[in-house]
């Protein structure tokens, strides 16, 4: 025993002796029992204490003796002694010192009191703590208890009675929490349910056996209520006779609401519930059923009048029996229920409807209710729908409320006034008038003039009756204003609250259990927006359940809460009514329930437009909308016509007074639609907003259920954004524009400073989407996408058209990235379709919304990362693609910026994306003006650059093709030429990274398709190969680009770029680039050059600018073209001979570039015919030679910073084993093929002829050019190297013919004076002849190094010959008319005679150097031929000297005296060889007509018909003279000494020479002329000497020699006695006058002559001088005497000379008589 125990206990028997010596000592002298009593009950005590240490338990057994003086003292009903025995009575029962017996005696006791009405409240007191503090009390004793409660309780006195009262329910509580407390002591016991149904139904006093004790009691108690709330007597509580229902129903609620778990483990307290209150509340109730409220006046119509405290009670059993016992009650809740939703009809008094709704108010808030409600009723065939009939009776409520206001007036304030502005107006209005400002309205509803306050009547989720409450009202109280339609606005919100929580809580939970179970959880926010994945696996009547739920609500809750939202003034009462729409669409998504969530939907967005407004947006006035609203329950006429309302005046809500939240605050301007534009402004309230806010939440937070709605929430939110002045902007939000549209539109300030949050509202709205999963993600695109398509409509009719649905699928788009493969491709479809609009701003953002998906998406980190995702990046960059089929110059402008920034930003990772970005920038043509172009090449500028070595392999080959496109554009030249430079650098780039591009593409084969330009028949080309075959082809179209700075930039570019990297192609290759480029390209080039235009119309392109003369037709320029061309190709094939040679077409391919040569060389293009010579002179530099670093080095030489590859790097092998790199010995076969060689010169001859070819008229526009036909000789030589070992006579005739055509042809006059000397003395050998030449002297020696080709030798020297003749006469070239230089002109003479208009149009070359040069090659050839049989046999000695006559016999006629010198010089050289040779007897055969010739050719040189000029000077002349000396000294060493051997005719000949040439006469008369320099005196003295030498000197007798020189000398005597004789005469007839000088040096000659003679004479042999000779001489004395008169010291001297030999003859010699007489 616990030491407090101890304590408490002797307490008590100190307490109790004290009591009991208290009670003795007032009983000791009127009640001396008493006394006694009290005494021994101290001794009783004192007895147990000493005996006993736990004292409770002792007092207890003996507590019937301890409480006898208690007892015996309470019945004196002496008021003191009671007193005192009452609190000791109380001390024993608090210490639980009673038994069972004490106890019923003590309640015997008190009963007795009670009668005597003694110390009621003590009684009371005592009874209560009897019962409360133990259960000693029980039975019959304890319905004894019970009894004397009640029993005081209808006491008159007003303390005791209402102390009865409560004590009567505390004893009432006690004795079910003794059950409670019984039962928890045995709840491991079975409960005995073997009960029968028949026993329990009779009234017995004899409870059911199967209750312990205190169940027992509890259950004949209940049971006894029952009867007396019924009006029956009582069973077990005898005694009570009496008890008002009021209280009992009081009782009955009391018991019932605090002990339900004992009539849910009892069977018998639940048959009491079934069987005895069920039934008893139904029959109190039905009074209230029967009464029905007249709407005209305040009386009954039938029955009693409902009484209000009995009725508010049996609400409040009601409330009770259905939150509490509904499971087992579920037949009797439905009627309860029914009941219900019967007191809430308009016919029934407001107090009980008020009472009826504050009951539903309290089963609305219970979840499990509401959810057993449906499962047991709504969802039962048969069965009674009474949760929607519950709904909807809050809703006909509510309405009623608006159409009936009179109705409750009158019965909510019976007597009071119900006048008009008692009734309907606003506190914000007092007799039709506004209050003052500053006053805040009261939250309230109004309507068409009905205005009914809002009142907090309880926090939302719990129930907080008042009327229930009111349990002390006897009288139904005033109902306030506003408060009945505040209970059901509240009822109504929590039933929402609590369907939506039913529905979600158990979502969650079946999300938890799938979660749990492994599967993949749904993208998504909230579970009600993700749930469609858990809805597949709920249990199929659990999602029954749930959609049963929201279908037997919505349509009420709809109804009202459409009417309320109209009508509520209170931004809070709206907010809720919002929200509450808000859930119950998202319910209606999740389930499935389309129709349901679009009617929700529609509500919310017809409550934030203007009425007008939205019924023509949204078109909400449809049959089925119609349908839905009637669904579930009848709605009143008046509420069915709201959606059919016109306008927002009288008749709307708009002006409803006080109402503050149908203020206008934003007036703007309505959007054009389909059906038509709203004229005027639109204007929107306050509440408009808040309901934009609610459906932004709705979309916001539940976007995953609005499927098809989205159309029509997007559609409102266009609108509502376009009326605020809210406008796209960049990223797709909206943003407030500048200024307003219209000058209809007004924003106030408070609005104003809300459109942020709204514009920010929006983007979030948006942004959510990413939360979405893929089926609602793609109903927003689809909605954004009709939305978008509506507004091009609009945009077609040219209206203004909303960009929002544009905007907001970029905003879409941006932010579900993470998912793109979903959206996309619905997305940019629509966009491009947009960008296609006519509409500029619509276009605009398309374009904008495109272009920013693609950047954005482009920088997402995706994984895999993009550039590992082939598919993905190619979806990307797609939509950029395909914007290039838009013709709209700023689609494409857009699409290049785009490109320009992804390349900036993205470049690094486009990976397989560049095919793509290619073909973006690629897409240029020339309709799409300088700009886009400028733009697009400034993007592929930058790729090439950049980009160029992270690009996959295969792009390389687009790279190419792009390059090229923007170099065949002809909007930008500028563009044109850099695309060609860009070509360059791609080359470049390919040959430095040759080995990793090789490789790349072998690795990426199966992706790229390459571009193999080779035949089906050939050899399949490597992809490295196909790459440069694409780079060689795109340059190759460039080079018949239609601009002539493109075509020269592409075709320097081409074959700069084979000659440099044209060793890493594969031999195989090689035959594709002549058969697929380089060959059709001549062939373009040919034809389109033949077909240009060669006048000078438009060759600048339209522009203003100068061109030069040789590039001023398109003709001129094509030949630019064809000459740079014919020379590439054939650089080519010079530079790469060695990979040429090996192909097995290469014959043809030899063939057929010499046909080009040939037709280029043929043209009447000056530029194209020279260029073309040129081309055919490289190709010839051909050789059989091994290839070497130093030739490969060559063919890069263009390129100075790029090394040449070494020769193992090029040793690729091709498909087969073949090496690339031909053997030697193979190179030298297929070099030495004649056929190639033979081929070129059928070509070089046919250019020559056909080049050269004389024109048949006196005049021709153009003839060959002296540089064309220099080049034309000049290849000869190098080409006759390979063609000289099959050269025979008739191809030398060929090349004559070809050389005499070329060195004939004249040059144009207006060219002359810069080709043609300004004098003789300053002529040089100009190119062409020294060509012609060159080409003589190849084959000349060829042919002395070849036996077999030494009869050519006269053909040579006959061509020689030709060109000799040229020097004294030029040729003539066919019928054209020609001017010869005149010897003596001066240059500007010169000038002005060219200049001269009727002077001859052609001028003939100067032919003085060439054919000097031809006869000193005559003369040099000669010296080495001379002995050579064919040079005999076909006299070419005699054909020298027949050429030679003409220069000789001109001499100073020659239009240069260097031409006659040099013929003489060459005629002494040629003749000390060729004499020798023709007096040999072995060939003086082939000589024997040369002789004549030879004296003919003497004959023209020494005695000329041309006389020297006068301006010859005395040094000239005798370097003259010494020249006529040496031919005479020729004369005398080689032909004189050998006359014997020569034919006399030609002997007889040269002495007549030397005669002719012994005196020289003057020819002048004149006696003025003093000039003797026509006089050779030299030349004659030398001709006279050596006729005395071979006639005088010789020692011989008689010879043939001497007779002719006899018959001279005689001649020669007689010639200087006429001389002598006829100056002797002239001098006499002169007088003093002198004779003129010629005259005298003539005499003076003559006499030395005589001297010479008659000292010759005197020498010579005797035999060979006749004496006729002596006497010639002697008979010239006397005329010699008669010169002495001569004045002239020099004939004086020579006079004296002469006169002295005579000195001789005065005395006979000694041999005189011998010799004659």
């Amino acid at each position: 025993m616990a030491a407090a125990d101890v304590v408490s206990a002797k307490k008590l028997v100190e307490n109790l002796q004290t009591d009991l010596r208290a009670l003795s000592n007032e009983a000791k002298k009127k009640y001396p029992p008493v006394k006694e009593a009290a005494e021994a009950g101290i001794l009783r005590i004192r007895t147990v204490v000493a005996k006993n240490k736990d004292i409770i338990p002792a007092l207890i057994a003996c507590s019937g003796e301890i409480m006898q003086p208690f007892l015996l003292g309470c019945d004196t009903k002496n008021l003191r002694i009671v007193q005192i025995c009452l609190a000791s009575i109380q001390r024993l029962i608090a210490k639980q010192a009673l038994s069972q017996e004490a106890g019923s005696n003590v309640v015997n006791m008190l009963w007795n009191l009670m009668d005597c009405g003694i110390e009621d409240l003590k009684v009371l007191q005592t009874t209560l703590v009897l019962v409360t503090t133990s259960t000693v009390v029980r039975g019959n004793a304890l319905a004894r208890a019970i009894v004397i409660c009640f029993r005081l309780h209808f006491s008159k006195d007003n303390t005791v009675s209402n102390t009865a009262s409560a004590i009567v329910q505390q004893v009432v509580c006690t004795v079910f929490e003794r059950v409670l407390a019984e039962d928890a002591a045995n709840a491991a016991g079975a409960e005995d349910h073997s009960i029968h149904q028949n026993s329990l139904k009779t009234n017995s006093r004899l409870p059911p056996k199967s209750l312990r004790p205190c169940a027992t009691d509890a259950y004949l108690l209940f049971q006894d209520l029952c009867q007396l709330v019924n009006a029956e007597h009582p069973t077990w509580l005898l005694g009570l006779t009496e008890m008002s229902r009021t209280f009992g129903l009081e009782l009955l609620e009391s018991i019932l609401n605090s002990f339900p778990q004992v009539f849910l483990r009892h069977k018998e307290f639940s048959f009491l519930l079934k069987e005895r209150v069920c039934p008893l509340v139904i029959k109190l109730f039905s009074p209230s059923l029967k009464h029905k409220q007249n709407l005209m006046s305040t009386g009954p119509l039938v029955g009693d009048k409902p009484y209000f405290p009995l009725n508010m009670r049996l609400l409040r059993v009601v409330s009770v029996l259905i939150n509490k016992y509904y499971s087992i009650l579920v037949t009797e809740s439905e009627i309860f229920l029914s009941l219900l939703v019967k007191f809430l009809e308009g016919d029934k008094p407001m107090w009980q409807r008020i009472l009826a709704l504050e009951v539903l108010h309290k089963l609305c808030v219970q979840l499990k209710l509401l959810r057993c409600f449906c499962l047991s009723y709504d969802m039962k065939t048969h069965s009674t729908k009474i949760f929607a009939n519950i709904v909807n009776a809050l809703g006909s409520f509510i309405q009623s409320l608006f159409v009936h206001p009179v109705v409750e007036r009158q019965s909510a304030l019976p007597g009071v006034n119900s006048g008009k502005d008692g009734l309907n107006s606003s506190p914000g209005v007092v007799g039709g008038m506004s209050l003052g400002g500053g006053l805040t309205p009261q939250p309230a509803f109004a309507y068409k003039g009905v205005w009914i306050p809002l009142i907090n009547v309880a926090a939302t989720g719990s129930a907080r009756p008042v009327f229930l409450e009111m349990l002390d009202k006897l009288e139904a109280p005033t109902v306030p204003d506003g408060y009945g339609l505040s209970i059901a606005f509240t009822c109504l919100l929590d039933v929402v609250r609590s369907v939506s929580t039913i529905v979600t809580s158990e979502l969650e939970v079946e999300q938890r259990r799938k979660d749990q179970s492994g599967s993949k959880k749904m993208n998504g926010g909230t579970v009600l927006d993700r749930n469609d994945a858990v809805l597949e696996d709920v249990d199929p009547s659990l999602k029954s359940l749930w959609e049963e739920l929201v279908n037997a609500s919505w349509c009420g809750v709809l109804a009202a809460l459409s009417l309320l939202l109209e009508a509520c003034t209170d931004e809070t009462g709206t907010e809720s009514i919002l929200k509450s729409l808000e859930v119950y669409a998202s319910l209606c998504g999740k389930l499935g329930m389309t129709v349901a969530r679009d009617a929700f939907i529609t509500c919310l967005c017809k409550a934030s437009l203007p009425p007008h407004y939205a019924l023509t947006v949204l078109n909400i006035a449809t049959p089925q909308n119609a349908n839905i609203l009637h669904k579930g329950h009848k709605r009143s006429i008046s509420r069915d016509g709201l959606s059919s309302q016109q306008g927002q005046g009288s008749d709307g809500n708009a002006n409803e007074p006080g109402d503050g939240r149908n203020q206008v605050v934003a007036v703007g301007t309505a959007l054009p639609t389909i059906q038509g534009t709203q004229q005027g402004p639109v204007m929107l309230t306050a509440k408009n907003i808040q309901c934009m806010r609610a459906i932004l939440s709705v979309a916001h937070c539940h976007g995953g259920i609005l499927g098809t709605a989205w159309h029509m929430v997007l559609t409102t939110l266009q609108h509502l954004a376009w009326i605020l002045g809210l406008k796209p902007s960049a990223g797709g939000s909206l943003k407030v524009s500048g200024a307003a549209e219209t000058a209809n539109s007004v924003i106030t300030t408070a609005v104003m400073g809300e459109l942020p949050i709204l514009s920010a509202m929006l983007s979030r709205l948006f942004e959510s989407s990413q939360y979405l999963d893929e089926v609602a993600l793609h109903h927003l695109i689809d909605a954004l996408c009709k939305l978008s398509t509506e507004s091009m409509e609009i945009a077609y009719a040219n209206k203004e058209p909303s960009l929002f649905a544009v905007a907001k699928l970029l905003e879409t788009g941006l932010v579900n990235l993470s998912r793109v493969e979903v959206l996309w491709r619905p997305v940019t479809a629509h966009l491009l379709e947009v960008c296609q609009h006519n509409h500029g701003r619509t276009r605009d953002w398309g374009a904008e919304a495109i272009t920013s998906l693609v950047k954005a998406s482009l920088a997402y980190k995706f994984e895999p990362p993009l550039h590992e995702n082939l598919k993905l990046q190619t979806m990307l960059l797609s939509p950029l693609q395909e914007l290039s089929a838009i013709q709209h110059p700023d689609i494409r402008q857009r699409q290049l910026e785009c490109v320009l920034q992804v390349l900036h930003n993205n470049g690094e990772t486009l990976a397989h994306g560049w095919p793509l970005v290619l073909g973006v920038i690629g897409a240029v043509s020339d309709d799409q003006g300088d700009n886009l172009i400028r733009t697009a090449f400034k993007c592929f500028q930058l790729v090439t650059t950049d980009f160029l070595p992270i690009m996959p392999r295969y792009g390389l080959q687009i790279c190419i093709s792009v390059a090229a496109k923007f170099g065949l554009q002809k909007e930008e030249l500028n563009i044109s030429l850099t695309s060609v430079g860009l070509l360059w650098n791609i080359s470049d780039y390919l040959y430095q990274n040759r080995v990793s591009i090789s490789e790349g593409l072998v690795k990426e084969a199966n992706l790229v398709e390459g571009t193999n330009d080779s035949s089906p028949n050939e050899a399949p080309v490597p992809p490295f190969d196909a790459l440069w075959l694409t780079l060689y082809s795109k340059q190759a179209d460039l080079c018949v680009d239609s601009r002539p700075a493109v075509r020269k930039s592409a075709g320097q570019t081409l074959f700069s770029t084979i000659s440099a990297h044209g060793s890493l192609l594969q031999q195989t290759t090689w035959s594709t680039v002549l058969w697929h480029v380089l060959f059709p390209l001549l062939d373009k080039v040919k034809k389109l050059s033949g077909a240009a235009k060669q006048d000078k119309s438009d060759i600048s392109g339209g522009a203003n600018i100068l061109i030069h003369h040789s590039r001023d037709t398109a003709e001129k320029q094509w030949a630019e073209t064809k000459v740079l061309t014919l020379a590439g190709v054939a650089r080519v094939f010079n530079t790469w001979r060695q990979q040429l040679i090996l192909l097995g077409d290469f014959p043809r391919a030899w063939a057929l570039l010499l046909e080009h040569i040939e037709s280029s060389a043929l043209s009447t293009s000056n530029e194209v015919s020279l260029n073309a010579l040129k081309s055919f002179q490289e190709i010839l530099q051909l050789q059989a030679s091994s290839p070497s670093p130093k030739v490969l080095e060559k063919a890069a030489s263009l390129d100075t910073s790029m090394s040449a590859p070494k020769a193992e790097q090029i040793k690729r092998t091709t498909s087969g084993d073949n090496p690339k790199i031909m053997p030697q010995k193979q190179i030298e076969n297929v070099m030495d093929d004649f056929t190639l060689w033979s081929t070129a010169w059928r070509v070089w001859h046919s250019i020559g002829i056909n080049g050269t070819k004389p024109p048949t008229s006196k005049t021709a526009k153009t003839l060959p050019s002296q540089p064309f036909l220099t080049t034309l000789l000049q290849i000869f030589p190098t080409l006759f190297q390979h063609i000289k070992s099959k050269f025979v006579a008739s191809d030398f005739q060929k090349l004559s013919r070809v050389l005499q055509c070329a060195v004939s042809v004249p040059i144009h006059a207006d060219a002359s004076p810069f080709l043609l000397p300004s004098s003789m003395q300053e002529a040089e050998l100009t190119g062409l002849q020294e060509a012609a030449l060159n080409a003589i002297t190849c084959v000349s020696k060829a042919i002395g190094t070849s036996e077999t080709m030494q009869a050519m030798h006269p053909a040579v020297f006959d061509q020689l010959l030709t060109f000799v003749t040229y020097a004294c006469q030029a040729p003539s070239f066919g019928q054209i008319e020609t001017r010869v230089m005149s010897k003596t002109a001066s240059k500007q003479e010169k000038w002005e005679s060219f200049r001269g208009s009727q002077q001859a149009e052609w001028v003939s070359m100067n032919y003085v150097p060439f054919a000097e040069k031809s006869l000193s090659m005559t003369t040099a050839l000669y010296k080495k031929t001379a002995t050579r049989q064919a040079v005999m046999e076909q006299q070419v000695l005699q054909n020298i000297l027949r050429v030679l006559q003409m220069p000789l016999g001109l001499k100073y006629a020659c239009p240069s005296a260097s031409t006659w010198k040099l013929a003489v010089t060459s005629l002494l050289e040629i003749l000390h060889i060729g004499l020798p040779v023709a007096r040999n007897p072995t060939y003086n055969k082939h000589f024997k007509s040369m002789w004549l010739d030879l004296a003919a050719a003497l004959e023209c040189f020494l005695f000329s018909e041309h006389p020297a000029p006068v301006t010859l000077s005395v040094e000239e002349q005798q370097q003259d003279e010494a020249m006529d000396v040496k031919v005479v000294l020729l004369i005398q060493n080689e032909i004189l000494p050998y006359s014997t051997a020569l034919p006399p005719q030609f002997t007889a000949k040269i002495m007549g020479l030397l005669n002719r040439g012994s005196i020289h006469s003057a020819n002048s008369s004149s006696f003025l002329d003093t000039n003797n320099s026509q006089l050779r005196e030299e030349f004659a003295k030398t001709c006279f000497e050596t006729l005395l030498r071979f006639s005088f000197i010789t020692q011989s007798l008689v010879s043939e020699e001497g007779a002719i020189t006899k018959m001279a000398m005689s001649a020669l005597l007689q010639r200087c006695r006429e001389v002598l004789s006829k100056y002797v005469e002239d001098e006499r007839l002169s007088g003093k006058c002198p004779l003129p000088r010629s005259r005298m040096a003539e005499i003076s000659f003559v006499l030395k002559a005589l001297t010479t003679l008659m000292e010759s004479l005197k020498k010579a042999h005797s035999g060979n001088v006749d004496v006729n000779t002596w006497d010639q001489v002697i008979d010239l004395y006397p005329t010699l005497v008669d010169c002495t008169t001569c004045t002239s010291t020099t004939v004086c001297s020579a006079l004296r000379d002469v006169l002295s030999q005579y000195h001789d003859l005065l005395l006979p010699p000694s041999g005189a008589m011998q010799n004659g007489r």
